[in-house]
């Protein structure tokens, strides 16, 4: 088990144990289970006989997919349990992906200004990112992650088993935050991680293992994003402005979170070459390795332009200035670095050709 910097990481079997004891002992007044309509079809069945409690358990359902990760959507959820009669006792369980948790630890957070809440992540994103460290929240428009709070969930389960009910796009969204959490930790690592071709499905429990690890000590460290914790966000900020981007422009393929990371992640590689000498030789294989797992993506000058402009939103940005993290090698970080634009296009072109 890995700690949080306030829940614990529970795995398999133990964490059903371990959230039928935290039932017992705190004996909350009513229990609610926020689903989409993807968990509530293809999880919830196998959830629930494994939650033993007296307690009333009343499903909440929301639409799947990152558009209904909005205020409008946390209303509703917000009357339903009202209407519920839900109180400062009640418990709210996360049974889904990060859309689920984020919204659904925001709702926790800050109804009856705040209930405790779980997370069951279902999809590999969630498992290795979304769900664990506290950050909670919903999307401003087309911009990410604009509304929320850091708060942490009482514990977290990680069931590998859901994955089986999850289509490969979103498998290959999940592991652009296991590649990044390679490139940010160390190089054998990365290596494993990147070679996916000799990995194996039972090598899948150790990895979300190893990559909750690395996230849960960062935040552990720093919990608030004061430092360390920003270098969790390496791809993110070209990532974030192009999956917002791509949201809005009906003419371009939407793009899944970790989609975008990974074209995030071989752009803010490019430019860690330019800026800070991340090795040349590096940059090319992990290019090579990204887009032979996810392909490629067409962007126009126009299209850069409003990436660009996007960007000003980040949540890291300081005194109007956009904030980077950089590589100088793998596993060696910077954080708040100011890139040029002219960098950016470079970046993008480099991208083209590659």
């Amino acid at each position: 088990m890995e700690n949080t910097a306030k829940g614990t990481v529970f795995y398999k079997e133990e964490a059903y144990q371990k959230i039928n004891d935290y039932l017992v002992q705190h004996t909350p007044s009513k229990i609610f289970i926020l689903v989409d309509t993807n968990t509530h079809e293809h999880c919830l069945p196998g959830f629930l006989p494994k939650i033993s409690t007296a307690t009333t358990i009343e499903i909440i359902e929301i639409e799947a997919g990152e558009p209904f990760k909005n205020l409008d959507t946390c209303l509703g959820v917000w009357q339903t349990m009202s209407d519920l009669e839900g109180d400062r006792k009640s418990l709210m369980i996360n049974l889904g992906g990060g859309v689920v948790t984020d919204l659904g630890g925001f709702v926790a957070s800050t109804f009856k200004r705040g209930i405790n809440y779980i997370n069951v992540p279902t999809t590999l994103l969630a498992m290795v990112d979304a769900s664990v460290g506290g950050k909670t929240g919903v999307d401003l428009g087309n911009l990410k992650n604009q509304i929320g709070v850091i708060s942490n969930a009482e514990m977290v389960i990680v069931d590998s088993d859901y994955l089986a009910t999850l289509p490969s796009e979103e498998m290959r969204s999940g592991l652009a935050e296991i590649l990044k959490h390679g490139l940010i930790a160390d190089e054998a690592y990365w290596e494993k991680v990147g070679n996916l071709s000799e990995l194996t499905l039972n090598d899948l429990d150790d990895i979300i293992r190893v990559s909750v690890g690395i996230k849960a000590k960062v935040v552990a460290e720093d919990p608030y994003e004061n430092g360390l914790r920003k270098t969790l966000n390496y791809g993110h900020t070209l990532g974030h402005a192009i999956e917002s981007y791509c949201l809005t422009h009906t003419q371009k393929k939407t793009l899944l979170h970790g989609e975008a990371v990974a074209l995030g992640i071989i752009l803010a590689t490019y430019i860690s070459k330019e800026l800070k000498d991340f090795p040349s030789e590096k940059l090319d294989s992990i290019t090579k390795r990204i887009v032979e797992l996810y392909g490629k993506v067409e962007f126009s000058k126009n299209d850069i332009d409003a990436i660009i402009d996007l960007m000003k939103y980040d949540k890291k940005n300081e005194a109007g200035k956009i904030n980077f993290v950089l590589l100088k090698d793998i596993g060696e970080t910077k954080i708040d670095c100011q890139v040029p634009n002219n960098i950016i296009f470079d970046a993008f072109e480099f991208y083209k050709n590659a």
